[in-house]
């Protein structure tokens, strides 16, 4: 286990692997659907944060995230409404739980996941083509891609 999760309960760690999972779902969803361009430049995105942290902590919590992360992808997707509003308002919220989260581990850890997981939004709202084709970022997934509902972790 990742020694920054030492505080945290099973519960929280849960929600902190789950992260990436929800913004992607998040962003990808944004627009009502969900396409495979958006899963694989989320996971393509996932994979290139485990290998960009090197050795450190980042790098062993991206390991675990990676591992069948589509497929965990999907089982989460299915515990959330098919209605795109109704399904991002329950995932905002729980996005929002992570801000007490980030502060009980180190700030270098919560500063990095928090960049992280942003850089996940963006690649993921990138990976579709938004309107105008490619890495341009559709008007539904701009208003979700900068996860308004976590708190910058720097700031604090």
């Amino acid at each position: 286990m990742i020694p920054e999760f030492n505080r945290l309960s099973t519960t929280e760690i849960e929600l902190m692997l789950k992260g990436p999972i929800l913004a992607c779902i998040l962003v990808a969803g944004a627009d009502n659907h969900i396409d495979n361009k958006e899963i694989r430049g989320s996971i393509e995105s996932v994979r290139n944060k485990q290998k960009k942290a090197r050795d450190s902590s980042l790098s062993k919590f991206y390991l675990m995230v990676t591992e069948d992360f589509e497929d965990k992808l999907k089982v989460v997707l299915q515990n959330y409404p098919v209605d795109a509003k109704r399904r991002n308002e329950l995932i905002a919220e729980e996005l929002k739980g992570l801000n007490s989260l980030l502060r009980k581990l180190d700030k270098d850890f919560s500063v990095g996941y928090y960049r992280s997981i942003k850089d996940i939004a963006i690649k993921t709202a990138e990976s579709s083509g938004g309107v105008l084709g490619i890495r341009s970022v559709g008007e539904a997934e701009a208003r979700l891609v900068n996860l308004p509902m976590i708190d910058d972790p720097s700031k604090y």
